[in-house]
């Protein structure tokens, strides 16, 4: 298993297009990839779940992490870092 932390930087989180991009980003991996909202403790949710990651009601500022476990896992979460410090373009 390999994870990192970040903070989401975009206005409007991880919600509608933001969470459609991240999703899109995730299914390339064949790796299990999961998403956890540290401010909360809450548990660590499918990344690859469009209902799964709204419900998590990410938004700016809060710090995440992601992990991911699998052939291609340190890809994986080293792009989905990289996307949401890219703050998906907003």
């Amino acid at each position: 298993m390999y994870l990192k932390q970040t903070t989401i930087k975009n206005k409007t989180g991880l919600h509608a297009r933001p969470a459609s991009d991240f999703i899109l980003e995730a299914k390339k991996y064949k790796s299990k990839i999961y998403i956890r909202k540290m401010e909360n403790d809450s548990e660590a949710v499918n990344a690859k779940s469009i209902a799964r990651l709204l419900s998590e009601g990410i938004v700016m500022g809060d710090t995440i992490e992601i992990s991911a476990d699998g052939p291609d896992e340190t890809m994986a979460v080293d792009k989905l870092v990289a996307l949401v410090e890219t703050g998906f373009g907003e």
